[in-house]
């Protein structure tokens, strides 16, 4: 099962050790999900459209893919 995080700040936390990062438009308007793969669970974060780019620009994941898309988006610079 996958585990819904309400803070951003420990979202961004989660995504240092993630191994991928997806974005998932939801059917509901303007809902978002960010979904966080670490080596033992599914993280998940929902924002909405509008928030997306400052959750992204957060985001510490070394691979973002949007699924609806189907492309990886560039990833942040690490620095």
């Amino acid at each position: 099962m996958p585990v819904e995080v309400r803070s951003l700040e420990e979202f961004v936390e989660i995504t240092r050790r993630a191994v991928e990062c997806r974005v998932k438009r939801a059917r509901q308007k303007g809902v978002v999900k960010v979904k966080a793969r670490t080596r033992r669970y599914l993280y998940t974060y929902k924002t909405t459209e509008d928030k997306l780019g400052e959750v992204l620009s957060k985001v510490k994941c070394k691979k973002i893919i949007d699924v609806d898309e189907g492309k990886e988006l560039k990833a942040p610079q690490q620095g």
